[in-house]
């Protein structure tokens, strides 16, 4: 893979979980409940109708702390575990890996709104979401993380994070996100929010949730990528599946339970709604961004890029997978988390 420099597996189980007393697993790996305030609102003026907001700790205890977000369906279960199963970027998290939790405890929390507290959509954003992570930092007295690593949405928060509180990430590592979301992103995820209301009110919603998700799955990929996989053959008739179509229809039926109409409004809204001013931030960040990403343009990282006063690093990679090729293109990524974490004292 060639580079241009200049300077997530998704999670099986996205949903917030009910308060429990803390769980402590062999190495370390634990669910931390932290109460949300009554007062706190967001910025849409709008309560949560959640007690809690759930992280979880992976890796060695009293080591430097290094938070780790992902995309919307990505939730507290980053590392791979012999309870909760394969996490959804285990290939960046795990002992010796990138991320190596033998030096570092990692933090990764689950998303608001939780699936189970929210019968309508909520008006979330990603400074909401960096408010509420900032609840659980609190709460576990970390005054300061060695790193705050985003991916895709987890990058939007991170930025939003950095520009809420300049002096509480020593730096930050955004994968497949920007400043803002692109007007084709947000038309692709309009069509989704429309399909989804739509079927709402057919009264089939977990069918909206398949079909939303399968369109999802055409912009996450490439025509490449697709061209590669699948046969043109035709069905007997019109009307049938061609090979693309049963591949989209399974991975749809697949996502149905794992989120609900209200909460999917209430993610893909959030994703267009992200706007930071890059200038506004300060802390150290790596860019990382992918040339057929459809999603998040890398003209778009590059303007995060040029526009950000403290760049430390900026590199750019073609990749098969669009973008996923965070989740898929393990070597390539890992090699700059190693390179940025390779000074810091464990």
């Amino acid at each position: 893979m060639t580079l241009a420099e200049t300077s997530l597996l998704e999670d099986p189980d996205c949903r917030i979980a009910t308060a429990k007393p803390a769980v402590r697993e062999r190495g370390g790996a634990r669910d931390v409940i932290v109460p949300i305030p009554a007062d706190f609102r967001l910025a849409s003026g709008e309560r949560l109708n959640q007690p809690n907001i759930v992280g979880r700790l992976h890796g060695r205890i009293g080591a430097p702390v290094v938070v780790v977000a992902g995309g919307i369906s990505a939730g507290r279960f980053v590392h791979r575990t012999e309870t909760n199963g394969l996490g959804w970027w285990s290939g960046a998290v795990s002992v010796r890996g990138p991320i190596d939790l033998s030096r570092f405890q990692v933090l990764a929390v689950d998303f608001a709104p939780g699936a189970e507290f929210l019968e309508t959509p909520v008006t979330i954003t990603t400074h909401d979401q960096a408010r509420l992570l900032a609840l659980v930092l609190t709460h576990l007295k970390i005054e300061r993380v060695s790193a705050f690593v985003g991916c895709s949405y987890g990058g939007m928060v991170g930025l939003a994070f950095a520009e809420l509180f300049p002096d509480w990430a020593e730096q930050l590592i955004v994968v497949s996100a920007a400043h803002r979301a692109h007007p084709q992103a947000t038309a692709w995820r309009g069509i989704q929010r429309r399909i989804l209301q739509f079927a709402v009110a057919a009264g089939h919603p977990e069918e909206g949730v398949a079909l939303a998700r399968e369109l999802a799955m055409t912009t996450y990929r490439t025509a490449e990528e697709f061209h590669d996989r699948f046969e043109t053959t035709a069905p007997q008739a019109a009307g049938g599946a061609y090979p693309v179509c049963d591949y989209l229809t399974a991975r749809g039926q697949a996502y149905r339970t794992h989120t609900t109409p209200a909460r999917w409004l209430s993610m893909s809204d959030s994703l267009d709604r992200h706007s930071v001013t890059p200038e506004a931030i300060t802390t150290p960040v790596t860019l990382i961004g992918f040339t057929s990403d459809r999603l998040v343009p890398i003209d778009d990282i590059r303007e995060l890029a040029a526009r950000l006063p403290t760049l430390w690093r900026f590199v750019e990679a073609p990749s098969l997978y669009g973008h996923d090729a965070f989740l898929k293109e393990d070597a390539f990524v890992g090699d700059i988390l190693r390179a940025a974490f390779k000074d810091i004292k464990a």
